[in-house]
C-alpha cells in the first residue's frame, strides 16, 4: 500500500524481516466507527496465520493483555490502531513507539499506548511498532467507512504475505 512515496508494505517488510514470533494486537472501540480498524484487521487475519503469530483483539484495553504477550515471548509486537495523522482516510504509517510522545497524531488510546509500549519495552526484549491508520469517522456508530474498510483489507493482504 503506497501513500505517495511512503510504502507501508516496504516498511512492514523491513521491520518484520527478522521476525520469529509476532504478536499482532488490534486496538479500537467497536462503537466508534473507524476507530475499530485495528481489531477488524486482527479479526480478518484469524485462522490465516501460522502458530508463530499470536493475534489479540485488545479493543480499548491493550494493557489487559500484557501477560499474554509476555508469555508468548515475541520477537516483534505490532499494534494496529486508528489515529488522526492528517492523511487521507485509510492511509497509514508505521511508527516506533518512542515517537508517540512527540507524534502529532490523535488517538483515543494515545496515553495508554505510550505507557503500554514503555512497559512492554522494559519488560521484554521485543521490537515494538505501531501501524496507525487514518480514520474517516470516529464518532459513535458501528462499521468501518468504505475507505478504511478497503485499507484494512489491503493491510491484511500485506501482513499475510510478510508474517512468519
Amino acid at each position: 500500500m503506497t501513500n505517495g512515496k511512503y510504502s507501508v508494505q516496504k516498511e512492514l517488510k523491513k521491520w518484520l524481516s527478522d521476525a520469529e514470533r509476532v504478536v499482532v494486537a488490534g486496538i479500537g472501540n467497536p462503537i466508534r466507527k473507524d476507530d475499530f480498524v485495528g481489531v477488524k484487521i486482527v479479526q480478518n487475519l484469524r485462522e490465516k496465520v501460522s502458530k508463530k503469530v499470536y493475534l489479540i483483539e485488545c479493543e480499548t484495553v491493550p494493557e489487559s493483555f500484557l501477560q499474554q504477550i509476555t508469555d508468548f515471548n515475541p520477537t516483534h509486537v505490532l499494534l494496529l490502531d486508528a489515529a488522526i495523522l492528517g492523511l487521507k482516510p485509510g492511509n497509514s504509517r508505521l511508527i516506533n513507539p518512542e515517537r508517540l510522545a512527540n507524534f502529532s497524531a490523535f488517538s483515543t488510546h494515545m496515553l495508554p499506548l505510550h505507557i503500554f509500549c514503555e512497559y512492554l519495552a522494559k519488560t521484554t526484549n521485543t521490537k515494538i511498532a505501531l501501524l496507525l491508520i487514518e480514520p474517516k469517522k470516529a464518532d459513535f456508530g458501528e462499521g468501518l467507512t468504505s475507505e478504511v474498510d478497503a485499507s484494512a483489507q489491503r493491510i491484511v493482504d500485506i501482513l499475510l504475505g510478510i508474517l512468519p
